[in-house]
C-alpha cells in the first residue's frame, strides 16, 4: 500500500477515506465546469451592474467590462469572438440604421402629427384613444423596431397625458401601454426587432419568407395585446381626454415629412426582392438610411447632431458585450442543457412543443435580456431540421422579455428615462406583476397561432 509521507512524519493512506474523495472531487472539477461557473459569475455582476447603473455607469460599458472579463479568463476565446461578429454584425448595423431613421421622421413632426390625427379620430373618448394610440404603437414597431417605437412615442404620449389633464392612473395605463406593445407587436418583418434580424440572419430565413410565416402571429399577438391592455387597465383609462388640436409648427420639413411612407415602401420591396437573392438587410438599410441623414443634414432643418447623440448607442454596446458573455456560457454546457429541454418537449402533443419551448426561451430572456437569450436559442435548437422553431425563438423572445424589466434594453432604457427625464417612476415589483400577468396569455396565443399557420 503506497504511503505518502509528510513533513512531521504523519501517514495518510492515499486510497484511504482522507485523500481518495478528495482526489475524486478535484477529478469532477473540470475545467469545462470551472469556466462555466466563472461565466456564470461574470454574467450575474454584469447584470448586477446594468440593474444598479453605479454612478450612472452606461449599460454598455457594464457589459463590455463583462466581455472583456469573459476573454481575460480564457472563457471565450478570440475566435469564437470572431464567430458571434459573424452573427450579429447584420443585426447591429441594422438596428441603428432603422433607430436613426425613426428618430429622424420624430424630429419632423411624423410621429406627433399621427398621434394628433388618431387623437382627434377618438372624438374626445379617452377608451377609443388608448385603442387608437396601442394600434399606432403596433404599427410604428412593425416599421420601425420596437427601440423607435417606445423611444419615440412615450415622450409624445407623456406630452398628451401632460396637456390633457389626466390623473397619474391614466399616465400608468397609457405610458405602460405603449412599452408593452412596442415589444410585443415587434414580429411581422424581420427589420422589426433586433431578435428578428439575428434570427433570420444565422438561419438563412429571406425577408419574404419570414413575413409569410410571421404575419398571422403579429396580427394574433396585437390583438390579444390589445385585449390584455383593455381588459387590466379599463377602470385607470379616462371616459373623456381633451381636444388635441394639429398645432402649427408641428410639421419641421414637409419634404422629409411626406417622404416616410413612400421611403418606408420601398425599403420593405427591397428587403423582399434582395432577400430572396440572399444579400444581408443592412446592405439595403444602412446605405439608404445613411442617403436619408445626409439629405436631412443638408437641408437644415432639423438638428442631426441631436439624432446622433441619442441613437440608442449602449444598446450597441450592450448587445455585443452580453454575446460574448453569453456564448462563453453556451460553449461550456449551456447549448447542452437548453438542446436537451427542447428535445424532451418534441414528443408532447400537438402545438405543446413549440409552446413549452417557447416558455423556456421567454424565461432565459426575462432572466438574461432577450439579445443574449435569441442567441442561446438559435444555437440550441441548430441547423439540423429546425422547423418552427426559429420563429417560436424569435416570438418568445419578443414576448417574453415583458415579464421582467431586464428581458428588453428597450424596457431598460424606457424606465431609466420615465425615471430621470420625466419624474415617473416605475418600480421593477410593479412592472413584473403586471408584466406577467399580460405577456403569459399573449404569448400563449401566439405560440399556437404559429403552430397552426405551420399546418397550413
Amino acid at each position: 500500500m503506497e504511503r505518502l509521507h509528510s513533513g512531521n512524519s504523519v501517514t495518510l493512506e492515499a486510497d484511504g477515506i482522507f485523500i481518495k474523495p478528495v482526489i475524486m472531487r478535484l477529478q469532477g472539477l473540470s475545467l469545462f465546469g470551472l469556466k462555466f461557473a466563472l461565466s456564470l459569475a461574470i454574467f450575474v455582476i454584469t447584470m448586477i451592474l446594468v440593474i444598479l447603473r453605479p454612478r450612472n455607469l452606461g449599460i454598455g460599458y457594464s457589459a463590455l467590462m463583462g466581455g472583456a472579463a469573459s476573454v481575460i479568463l480564457g472563457i471565450t476565446t478570440i475566435p469564437e469572438i470572431v464567430q458571434v461578429w459573424d452573427i450579429v454584425w447584420n443585426a447591429t448595423f441594422t438596428f441603428v440604421a432603422i433607430i436613426i431613421m425613426s428618430l429622424i421622421y420624430d424630429e419632423v413632426g411624423f410621429f406627433e402629427y399621427a398621434s394628433m390625427k388618431l387623437a382627434g379620430l377618438s372624438h374626445g373618448s379617452g377608451k377609443k384613444f388608448f385603442v387608437l394610440m396601442i394600434l399606432l404603437g403596433a404599427v410604428i414597431s412593425a416599421f420601425f423596431a420596437n427601440d423607435g417605437a417606445v423611444l419615440v412615442l412615450t415622450p409624445i404620449m407623456y406630452s398628451f397625458l401632460s396637456r390633457s389633464g389626466a390623473d397619474r392612473k391614466a399616465y400608468l395605463a397609457f405610458i405602460m401601454a405603449v412599452g408593452f406593445i412596442s415589444d410585443t407587436a415587434s414580429m411581422p418583418f424581420v427589420i422589426s426587432n433586433l431578435v428578428n434580424i439575428i434570427t433570420s440572419g444565422y438561419f438563412h430565413i429571406d425577408f419574404l419568407h419570414y413575413t409569410l410565416v410571421m404575419f398571422v402571429p403579429y396580427l394574433v399577438s396585437v390583438a390579444a395585446s390589445l385585449g390584455v391592455l383593455y381588459a387590466f387597465y379599463r377602470k385607470s383609462i379616462p371616459s373623456r381626454i381633451g381636444a388635441f388640436r394639429i398645432q402649427d409648427g408641428i410639421i419641421r420639413d414637409r419634404a422629409v415629412f411626406l417622404s416616410a411612407v413612400p421611403v418606408l415602401a420601398v425599403l420593405i420591396t427591397l428587403y423582399a426582392v434582395t432577400g430572396l437573392l440572399g444579400i444581408p438587410v443592412a446592405f439595403i438599410a444602412v446605405p439608404a438610411i445613411a442617403m436619408l441623414f445626409v439629405i436631412v443634414a443638408i437641408r437644415g432643418k432639423i438638428n442631426t447632431g441631436k439624432i446622433l447623440r441619442e441613437a440608442p448607442w449602449q444598446i450597441v454596446l450592450f448587445s455585443l458585450g452580453m454575446y460574448i458573455i453569453v456564448y462563453g456560457m453556451g460553449e461550456n454546457g449551456l447549448i447542452s442543457v437548453i438542446s436537451g429541454a427542447i428535445e424532451s418537449f418534441s414528443g408532447l402533443w400537438g402545438p405543446l412543443p413549440y409552446i413549452f419551448s417557447g416558455y423556456l426561451f421567454a424565461l432565459m430572456a426575462s432572466v438574461m435580456n432577450n439579445l443574449p437569450s435569441v442567441m442561446l436559442g438559435n444555437l440550441s435548437i441548430g441547423f439540423a431540421h429546425p422547423g418552427i422553431l426559429p420563429y417560436v425563438n424569435v416570438i418568445a423572445n419578443d414576448i417574453g422579455p415583458k415579464f421582467t424589466p431586464v428581458g428588453s434594453l428597450a424596457t431598460l432604457l424606457w424606465l431609466y428615462t420615465l425615471d430621470r427625464k420625466r419624474g415617473m417612476k416605475i418600480s421593477y415589483g410593479y412592472y413584473m406583476k403586471v408584466g406577467f400577468v399580460l405577456a403569459l396569455p399573449v404569448l400563449t396565443v401566439t405560440l399556437i397561432s404559429l403552430w397552426a399557420v405551420s399546418l397550413i
